[in-house]
Formats: structure tokens, C-alpha cells, sequence
């Protein structure tokens, strides 16, 4: 439901109307956390030390249900969307909500975001011999085009599509 009036409102650019089902929100939230960082970079690392690395993947899966299970409810009743908006309703005033969106980002940005382009970049440049600027410049390009134009209920979409791909794309190379 990629229509133009799932995006008139902020609730709907940004929260695709409330009307995502539980099939697109759980790819959407393994999309998420799952990316090229663990195929490339876990699973390297597991590869050069052993499979102790995979312990780490292991204790963010109770982390995540946790935070289903425990925080989101919280944050339902109380209105909010984002763990910002919630600290200022809860604490009051702008300040923190305002540093713990500065830090978010700052981190997010550079630790998430940069390595999941870099090892996308090297997964072209291995694949398709693509050089690695230009990699990164594709990814980015085709990233901000469908997040700009189709908000949250484009990337849900394209989380389910990323999470099928990565299942069976992972199925395959542990058959292999």
C-alpha cells in the first residue's frame, strides 16, 4: 500500500499509518538488525577466531524480545513513539530529549551506517567489480530515493523483501 495517501500524514510517512501487519513489522525489525555487517563481518570474524563470536548474536536476541515484550508496552501507553519523546515526557524539558537525539545519530552514523555501506560496498566490488566509492555512492543513491518518497511503508516493504533474501541467501550458504 505504497498510495500517496498512506504518506499525506505524519503518521503515515513515518509510522505507515499504523496499519503494517505482524508479518511486515518482524521482517522489518530483523532487517534492522540483521545486514550486510554480519554477513560480511561476523561471519568473517567467526570464520578467522571461531564460532565464540556468535554469542554476541545470541544475547542481542533476548535483548530485542526483551525490549518487545517489557519497553515497547510502556511506550504504547504512554503516547510515544521514539526513546527521545519519551525521556522529555517523562523528565521534562527539551534538553534531553535533545542530547539523546545528538547522540543517537552521531553513533548510529558512525557505527551502524558506515559499516553496513562499507561491507555492502565490498559485497558489489566482490560481485559485480564495482569500485568502492561508487558502491557506496549506489547504495546511498538507492536508499535515499525509496526512503524519501515512500517513507516508513517503502522501507517495511523493503525490509520484507532484504529479509527474504537474507534467510535464503543464508540457508543456502549454511547448506553449502
Amino acid at each position: 500500500s505504497l498510495r500517496r495517501s498512506t504518506r499525506s500524514s505524519i503518521s503515515g510517512y513515518f509510522l505507515a499509518g499504523r496499519r503494517m501487519g505482524w508479518a511486515a513489522v518482524g521482517s522489518s525489525l530483523f532487517a534492522s538488525n540483521i545486514g550486510s555487517g554480519h554477513f560480511v563481518g561476523l561471519a568473517g570474524t567467526a570464520a578467522a577466531n571461531g564460532i565464540a563470536v556468535g554469542g554476541f548474536e545470541w544475547h542481542a536476541m533476548f535483548m530485542v524480545l526483551l525490549l518487545g515484550w517489557i519497553f515497547v508496552p510502556i511506550y504504547l501507553r504512554a503516547g510515544v513513539t521514539t526513546m527521545p519523546q519519551y525521556l522529555r515526557k517523562r523528565f521534562g524539558g527539551a534538553r534531553i530529549q535533545i542530547c539523546l537525539s545528538l547522540l543517537s545519530l552521531l553513533l548510529y552514523v558512525t557505527t551502524k551506517i558506515s559499516v553496513d555501506l562499507f561491507s555492502g560496498a565490498v559485497f558489489l566490488q566482490a560481485a559485480l567489480g564495482w569500485e568502492l566509492y561508487g558502491a557506496v555512492g549506489a547504495l546511498l543513491g538507492v536508499t535515499a530515493v525509496y526512503t524519501i518518497t515512500g517513507g516508513l511503508t517503502a522501507l517495511m516493504y523493503a525490509d520484507m523483501v532484504q529479509s527474504a533474501v537474507m534467510v535464503g541467501g543464508a540457508s543456502v550458504l549454511a547448506g553449502y
